[in-house]
Order: C-alpha cells, then sequence, then structure tokens
C-alpha cells in the first residue's frame, strides 16, 4: 500500500503557499502523493492550486480528491486537466465525485438521478482524457469536441463511489475509486468486491482504492476522538457517509479515525491494507506539536518500510 498526504484542511486558508509548501514537504519526506479536494462553495479551484505545486515540487503524484461533477461540463474539466498536465507533466490523477445533494443545493443546482449524470460524465470525459476528442450525446449532457491536446499518457481518473451502483460505474468506466470516512470493514465487505467485479466484467485493469481518513499518534485517544467528533461531526449526517458508517458499525466521524499510540495506529494502518486498500491518504488531524511531530516520524516511517 502507498502512503500519501491529503491536504484538504488547509484548503480553508485559501494559501496557495501554504499548500504549495506541505507538498513540498511531503515529496521531502517521501510520500507518494498529495491530494487536495474542492468545496463546492469554498472557491478555491483545486486543479489550478495543484499545477501551481506541481510548477514548484517535482517527482510528486498530484491528485483532486475530489472535484464535484454536477458544477462543471466535463469538457471544461477535460481541459482543465489536459492544460494542467501539459503544464507539470503526467503526474495529475483527476479524482472526481457527485458530492453531496445538500452542497448541489446551496448552488442552485439540481442532484437528480446521479448515476445516471456520473454514467453521461464520464462518457464525455473519458475519451477527451484518452484521445482528445469525443461525439457522444446522452439525455443531459452532450458533447462534439476535439481538444487542443493530443494525449500521448491518459490522465487517471478515479471516482468518489459509495454505493452500488456508484461503484459499479466506477469499476466499468474509471481507474478505481477515492474514499473518505470509509473504514476497513466496509472496504473489504462492499467496496473492493463490487468495484473489482465490474472491472473485470469490463476488462479493465484491478482498481485503485485511494482512502482518506484522519490520523494522529497520541496518548489521549479519547481526547482526540472526540475533538475530531465535534469538529467534524457534519460528516456523519451527510445521507452517502451515514450509511458507509452503518456499514463500518460506527456512529461518529471519529471512531473511524486512526488513533491512538503509534503501535495502535500501525495497526489500523495495515488493517486498511489487509482490506485492499492501495492508497491511504493522510488526512494529518493533531492537536499539539507533540503529536503532529510523532504522526509524521510514524507515517515517514511507514513510508521508508513499504
Amino acid at each position: 500500500m502507498k502512503i500519501g498526504i491529503n491536504g484538504t484542511g488547509l484548503v480553508q486558508s485559501a494559501s496557495i503557499d501554504a499548500i504549495a509548501d506541505h507538498a513540498r514537504q511531503a515529496a521531502i519526506d517521501g510520500f507518494s502523493s498529495y491530494w487536495l479536494a474542492e468545496h463546492p462553495t469554498g472557491g478555491l479551484d483545486a486543479m489550478t492550486v495543484l499545477t501551481v505545486v506541481g510548477l514548484r515540487v517535482p517527482d510528486l503524484e498530484l491528485g483532486t480528491a475530489i472535484i464535484p461533477t454536477f458544477p462543471r461540463h466535463p469538457m471544461v474539466l477535460a481541459g482543465q486537466a489536459l492544460t494542467a498536465r501539459k503544464a507539470i507533466g503526467n503526474r495529475l490523477t483527476l479524482g472526481i465525485g457527485l458530492s453531496h445533494a445538500a452542497m448541489m443545493s446551496d448552488l442552485g443546482l439540481s442532484f437528480d438521478r446521479p448515476i445516471r449524470h456520473l454514467k453521461e460524465f464520464l462518457s464525455v470525459l473519458m475519451p477527451l482524457l484518452t484521445d482528445g476528442k469525443v461525439a457522444y450525446e446522452g439525455e443531459t449532457i452532450s458533447c462534439h469536441a476535439t481538444s487542443f491536446f493530443q494525449p500521448k499518457e491518459r490522465c487517471p481518473v478515479v471516482v468518489a463511489a459509495l454505493g452500488p451502483q456508484a461503484l459499479k460505474v466506477a469499476g466499468r468506466m474509471a481507474d478505481g475509486t477515492t474514499l473518505a470516512w470509509v473504514g476497513p470493514r466496509t472496504v473489504r465487505e462492499h467496496i473492493k468486491p463490487r468495484l473489482t467485479e465490474a472491472a473485470t466484467a469490463a476488462d479493465r485493469p484491478s482498481p485503485r482504492i485511494i482512502a482518506t481518513l484522519p490520523i494522529c499518534v497520541t496518548d489521549d485517544e479519547d481526547r482526540v476522538r472526540t475533538h475530531i467528533s465535534r469538529t467534524l461531526g457534519m460528516y456523519g449526517e451527510l445521507p452517502s457517509y451515514k450509511a458507509m458508517f452503518e456499514r463500518e458499525g460506527v456512529s461518529e466521524p471519529g471512531e473511524l479515525a486512526l488513533v491512538g499510540s503509534e503501535s495502535r495506529v500501525r495497526d489500523l494502518i495495515a488493517e486498511l491494507a489487509d482490506a485492499g486498500v492501495t492508497d491511504y491518504a493522510a488526512s494529518e488531524f493533531t492537536t499539539n506539536d507533540e503529536e503532529r511531530d510523532q504522526t509524521r516520524r510514524v507515517l515517514k516511517e511507514l513510508v521508508r518500510d513499504s
């Protein structure tokens, strides 16, 4: 299992310099990848930020986790991805997802028939990223276009997929999934089997499973888990995440986090790998300097030993 860093905790700062510095340290410390989310109403464009990061930080995979699909036409997103890869090289992985009905409502956008939307979005996006051209007529999305860029190497696409239908689409049409708030039991029993079955049926390579969860090495596990649940409790109220919590047998975000002593955290990371996670994108959630240093040290040691 590869280990990367998720820098989404810095998104609200809206500081490109801070994110670039964070990614540079991730590269120095030997991590394989750096991931950044895009909040639908936050105004920070993840692709633009990662392009700047890529120009400053060499030799590090950069990925969006995720860019919501409803606010963008797939031609627009393909153009952004192709432009970014032209600027920084073939290091960009495009993570996309439906986001959530409540967040789309804030934008005045319908969340109608999301699986149909996802299929049609990928039916336009994937040919553009693969061949630089597409001719597709869907019910809600259509596109006849030829990109000025002719891709020499296709940009990988991973889809935030949690439900059975979304997993089937991701496995059949994309390169895997990027997960948030999903524990090892759910990966092993629900995510991996459905994703792999769909990929196999479509004669696609074994799918990538990227998981992001908060992590903290601490001697006060209960306090940190409680703090995570209080700070990030809103995620437990979103229907798609709530369903994953129920599958895992937990009720709060803090219960899913990788928190505890060094040995405890190492065991929790190993459990993710055993469940089928191919990439763990660590979201460092620490409350003091000691926890920050301990957590990063353990992650660096795991990278070195992998």
